[in-house]
């Protein structure tokens, strides 16, 4: 039985793809795939608890905020305020998931965005 070696990616047609596309589309996926992934840790996904983990939560909300905040000035708020939106109810449903809540300023990310409240 002959095993077919993995195909070389081809690497120029990748940087080709990445480079046609804008800065803000690159900064608004990643974002969302931060807010998906925090999602699924604070255990909001259709498995629920099965892959909860509020430490892993925390670290994903946190880089989320300092995205947020570190290109506020490079993406619209049209594009802004969903994502903020969305960390704000990330933020909260971390709050409410967490046996012992943080002190106000105190939770995933509000070192960026000020304290969080319902």
């Amino acid at each position: 039985m002959s095993e077919t070696p993995p195909e070389n990616p081809d690497f120029d047609e990748m940087t080709r793809d990445i480079a046609e596309v804008p800065a803000v589309e690159v900064i608004v996926t990643v974002a969302v795939n931060l807010m998906s992934a925090a999602a699924v840790k604070l255990g909001l996904s259709e498995e629920g608890e099965k892959y909860k983990d509020l430490d892993e939560a925390r670290k994903l909300i946190t880089a989320l905020a300092g995205l947020l905040d570190a290109s506020a000035t490079e993406i619209s708020s049209f594009h802004a305020a969903p994502l903020r939106d969305g960390l704000k109810s990330l933020q909260l449903a971390f709050r409410e998931a967490s046996l012992v809540p943080d002190d106000p300023g105190q939770g995933p990310g509000e070192k960026y965005t000020g304290p969080v409240y319902g």
